[in-house]
Parts: C-alpha cells; sequence; structure tokens
C-alpha cells in the first residue's frame, strides 16, 4: 500500500484544480498544467483537498497510486512557488550569457554552444552561475541536466559545469619520481 498515495493535496489559495474524466487540470491564473492519469486511479476534488484512490487491489495500481499523487502536487507547488536549479561554471574561459530566448556557452571548445531555452522556462546567468526556474519540476530538471551535459566536471581539476549543490571528488594527478 502506498503511503504517498493515501495522503491528500491541500489546495493553496489562488490554484483551481479540476478533473475531467481521466485529466487532472491545475490552473493560476493564465497558466495552466494538465496531468493524463488515462483511468490508473480515482479523483476526488473536494473541502480544497485532491484526494486520489486505486482502481484496484494489484501491486501496478499501487504504484500508480503514489506516482499520480506526486505529480499531481508537484504541479500544485510548481505553480505555486516555482522550481528552481542552479548551475555553477568553472573553468578559465568559461562562460554563459542569455541573448533573448537562447542561451550561449563557451566551454572550452572551438565553438560556443547554443542553447534554446525551451517555452515555460527562465534561466538567468550571473557571472559563472545559470540559475534554470520554470513550474514543471521534470522540465527545469531536464533542463539542467541539458547544460551540465555540455561539459561535466572532470575530477582532476574540477572544470566543467556543475550543480552548485554538487560535491565533485578529486582525483590525485600523476606523481613524479
Amino acid at each position: 500500500m502506498s503511503r504517498i498515495g493515501k495522503r491528500p493535496i491541500s489546495i493553496p489559495n489562488g490554484i483551481e484544480v479540476t478533473v475531467d474524466n481521466t485529466v487532472v487540470s491545475v490552473k493560476k491564473g493564465s497558466k495552466v498544467s494538465s496531468i493524463e492519469t488515462h483511468g490508473r486511479v480515482g479523483i476526488e476534488v473536494a473541502d480544497n483537498q485532491v484526494v486520489l484512490t486505486r482502481v484496484n487491489d494489484t501491486k501496478e495500481s499501487s504504484a500508480f497510486w503514489g506516482t499520480y499523487r506526486a505529480l499531481i502536487n508537484n504541479a500544485i507547488l510548481g505553480l505555486e512557488k516555482g522550481f528552481a536549479k542552479s548551475l555553477e561554471i568553472n573553468g578559465v574561459g568559461y562562460r554563459a550569457a542569455v541573448k533573448g530566448k537562447v542561451l550561449e556557452l563557451q566551454l572550452g571548445y572551438s565553438h560556443p554552444i547554443n542553447y534554446d531555452i525551451p517555452e515555460g522556462l527562465d534561466i538567468t546567468v550571473e557571472k559563472n552561475l545559470i540559475h534554470v526556474k520554470g513550474a514543471d519540476k521534470q522540465q527545469v530538471g531536464q533542463a539542467a541536466a541539458i547544460i551540465r551535459g555540455f561539459r561535466k566536471p572532470e575530477p582532476y581539476k574540477g572544470k566543467g559545469v556543475k550543480y552548485t549543490d554538487e560535491v565533485i571528488v578529486r582525483k590525485a594527478g600523476k606523481t613524479a619520481k
């Protein structure tokens, strides 16, 4: 039995949750986030709470129960507060700049890397930090992972793009005798 699925989700003020057959829509102002459940869980909205129920007693149904509860909760939190990831650039000559809807990175290659900023995300750069913000947790994490993947941090000098809370385990280099 899912310990996550049985907890009700409270709906904060200013956020509207509607259920249309198998689609849950979370709305705040003009922003809308939709989750398709494919009929795998039962959904009820009452008393400023969303309650999910299992459709049967299989192990798969229990897994979907917790998963869809987490997805709906993340949609509500994303519209209420938003999600953010921060990346740090380390290396001589490594830099980043936002030009319109493009993030331009210079990471030691012979050419600059241009990353088109997806809709719904806000990317800002200050000195050697890149901040990725948005309402969709999956989209924020995916964009941060793609940017980090352009030049992963290497273990000898620590050069590259890393998350600000990531710890790079440093290796000893060659020893001269």
